[in-house]
């Protein structure tokens, strides 16, 4: 029995032939081997079987008349096997009449060829049946390549499922517990002590806040998976806002913030949200790595060609090795902090600045002079020469300060009563409802100015509500103010909660103060 070199199995189809006659499988060999295929050759019916059980075959050649097991017994136990059930059998045979050849086809054979053959006639019909096999082959391997990619794609939903609903539950317990921190500043005795407790309360959600957002983000960066609002933005106008945001944790942390960006307006093509996150996390890089006393200072230019902005945050901080600086945009690469961890951080940050301002068509650069001498990031964007007219908006604005009917529809108990507490505390008049449809019940009878509503609702979720809002025929209760206040902040949820008529979607846990000048610029519909 010899079998053709392993390595050239996995290129080509494999032909078996099966006869007693050694020299009759010199013959075949050379009839056969200018179609290149592998080319098995055996002498007896056992051979043949152990051969087909190790191997797939695109054509058997079966010798009819061979000593102990012949070829109609062989091919009848070959058709018996699932794995080469339907394997073309030709028969070969000197001696043919219609009972013989009766007798063959009846075990499956697909042809009977009499010997000697002749040349032309078998290579052809061999040619049939390998590429037959070819495509038997090809058509599996795609098939194959289907299958996984459609079991890819269930998977990569099932994750951003999981994903959403992780972020969800991690996020829910923070907006309780900061909305309770608030309260008890607002109601709770004037005692230091607890001002201190109430800060690091904030301080430690801020953190939870950010690690999630920092680990869904860096998930969906590196799958693909976010995608940017673009619209004309005034860039200057972002880094001087998401600046002085920080402002307050820099000076907690006694490190002085210098801001020199022009009050010129620099616009960019770009995701508002998105430029934001990667103008903090550069900032709170900055804050976490530079020690108190230090200074960090953020500026802003255009480029000589005027077709570009960069915006630069320096640092008198720890510094980066050089070792470290060709990585520092890398997934989970960190700076070496020791065993006390006492800067912190997942080592995504970074990663998640570059990836944003490259979709943004930018990019990102660190420098440093090493170790304890500062470190100094850069990004540069394109910028559009001139600002397109702004739409018409078909809203109006309402005047700060003033006072409205509220609905929170919310399940968690504990984020509804303490949300309910603070926004009263502010002078609204406000209801609860803990499900959808009991949340459509008061407004229709409360009538509220403002909407807030979770999505993760059960039953109604909070799209079907904004939806049952927007299209409700009563102009007081379609004419509202409807934001979102949910636990799922991935870029699809905040599609859907736009095309379901939220005219705002906050991602939990809700920042009060965020909330407060949300409800202060709150926008009525114009009709």
């Amino acid at each position: 029995m010899r079998e053709p070199d392993p390595v050239l199995l996995a290129e080509k189809v494999n032909i078996l032939v099966v006869d007693d006659l050694p020299e009759k499988h010199l013959v075949y060999r050379s009839i056969l081997e200018e179609l290149g295929q592998n080319i098995f050759t055996c002498r007896s019916g056992e051979e043949a079987l152990k051969l087909v059980l190790k191997h797939e075959f695109a054509v058997i050649l079966l010798d009819v008349n061979m000593p102990g097991m012949d070829g109609f017994e062989t091919a009848a136990l070959i058709r018996q096997r699932k794995k080469s059930a339907r394997t073309p059998i030709i028969f070969l045979t000197a001696f043919t009449d219609d009972r013989l050849m009766a007798q063959g086809y009846a075990t499956g054979a697909v042809d009977y060829l009499p010997t000697p053959v002749v040349p032309e006639v078998l290579r052809a019909k061999i040619r049939v049946f390998i590429e037959l096999s070819q495509m038997r082959r090809q058509a599996a391997s795609q098939a194959e390549e289907r299958a996984k990619r459609t079991a890819a794609e269930e998977a990569d939903r099932r994750k951003d499922e999981f994903l959403g609903m992780l972020a969800h539950e991690l996020r829910n317990p923070l907006g309780p517990i900061l909305h309770a921190v608030h309260i008890l500043r607002r109601l709770g005795p004037k005692d230091q002590r607890l001002d201190q407790a109430g800060d690091i309360v904030e301080r430690q959600v801020a953190h939870m806040t950010r690690l999630i957002d920092d680990l869904l983000d860096a998930t969906r960066m590196a799958r693909g998976k976010i995608s940017l609002r673009k619209e004309h933005c005034d860039l200057a106008k972002i880094v001087r806002q998401t600046a002085e945001d920080y402002r307050s944790i820099f000076d907690a942390s006694g490190i002085r913030l210098e801001i020199q960006v022009s009050l010129d307006s620099l616009y960019v093509e770009g995701d508002q949200t998105r430029l934001v996150q990667a103008i903090g996390n550069l900032l709170h890089n900055a804050h976490k790595f530079t020690d108190p006393g230090g200074l960090v200072s953020v500026s802003m230019e255009r480029g000589k060609d005027g077709c570009s902005a960069a915006v630069t945050i320096r640092d008198t901080g720890i510094g980066i090795e050089p070792a470290v600086l060709p990585t520092v945009f890398d997934v989970f690469c960190q700076a070496e902090q020791g065993l006390d961890r006492s800067r912190g951080g997942l080592g995504l940050g970074l990663a998640l600045v570059k990836g944003l301002v490259e979709l943004h068509g930018g990019k990102v650069t660190a420098t440093s002079q090493g170790a304890g001498k500062g470190a100094e990031f850069t990004l540069r964007l394109p910028v559009k020469p001139l600002l397109a007219a702004a739409p018409s908006s078909p809203f109006v604005m309402a005047s700060g300060g003033a006072k409205y009917r509220i609905l929170l529809i919310e399940d968690n108990h504990d984020a509804a009563e303490s949300a309910r507490l603070l926004l009263s505390l502010e002078g609204h008049e406000v209801r609860t409802a803990y499900t959808g449809p009991a949340g459509l019940e008061v407004a229709r009878d409360f009538r509220p100015e403002v909407v807030l509503c979770d999505i993760g609702l059960p039953g109604t979720d909070g799209y079907q509500i904004a939806r049952t809002i927007r299209q409700d025929r009563d102009i007081a209760l379609s004419s509202s103010y409807v934001i979102a206040l949910t636990g799922y902040g991935r870029d699809v949820d905040q599609r859907q909660a736009r095309e379901a008529g939220f005219d705002l979607h906050l991602t939990k846990p809700i920042d009060f103060h965020h909330l407060r000048r949300a409800l202060a610029c709150r926008p009525v519909r114009a009709f």
